[in-house]
Order: structure tokens, then sequence, then C-alpha cells
């Protein structure tokens, strides 16, 4: 699947909501784990502000690449940052939209004090 790199140099990143857990199948409650590397996958939504705009992006990112304490409003980096185009079909419904993944999300709390 394509994956388009995110340039986030000149963004405003912070912790909109705290990690959780990704469920893989809501059915079963199976959690979503990273097929290279087996680690738990997690998603972190972000407030993502860029030339003018703000957004909230929900991220995926591997358990540890999870770094420091990442509480509402937290400034945060993003490492690795991919957009990757999706589509499926559901009932006869097609759907399609844009997933968020990243390497690590680090948390800026430290370096500014």
């Amino acid at each position: 699947m394509r994956q388009i790199p995110v340039d986030t140099s000149d963004a405003m990143v912070m912790v909109a909501q705290p990690p959780t857990v990704k469920i893989k199948d809501r059915r079963t409650g199976e959690i979503a784990t990273d097929a290279d590397t087996g680690a738990q996958m997690m998603t972190v939504d972000v407030l993502f502000a860029a030339n003018g705009e703000a957004e909230v992006l929900s991220i995926t990112v591997p358990a540890p690449g999870i770094t420091g304490d990442l509480v509402m409003g937290t400034s945060v980096a993003l490492t690795g940052l991919v957009a990757r185009p999706w589509e499926n079909e559901f009932n006869g419904q097609k759907r399609h939209g844009i997933a968020f993944r990243a390497v690590a999300v680090t948390s800026l709390a430290a370096q500014a004090g």
C-alpha cells in the first residue's frame, strides 16, 4: 500500500486525547499489533496545526514509540509520520479515507522546562 510522508517541521502538534489501545476487531476485542514487530498498537488523537488550519488526526503508533506523559494539551513531536489512503466496502457501502501512522510520538514537555 502506498505511504505518503507527512512534513511536520512547520506544524504545531499537541495531544487532543491520550493514547488508547487500538482494537483490530470490535466484535472479538482483538488488539491490533504491528505486522513486523508484533508490538501492541496504540491510537493517539492529536491537534495538528499548520498553514493557518488545525485538524484533529488519529495517529496509530506502536506502544514502544510512545514517549513521555501524553496528557491532553501536551506538545509532541511525530517521528516518521505517513499518510495511507484506504478504501473498503461494507454491506454494499464504499468507504474511503486517510489513515495516519507514526514511528513515535514524543512529549516535548520535558524539553520546554
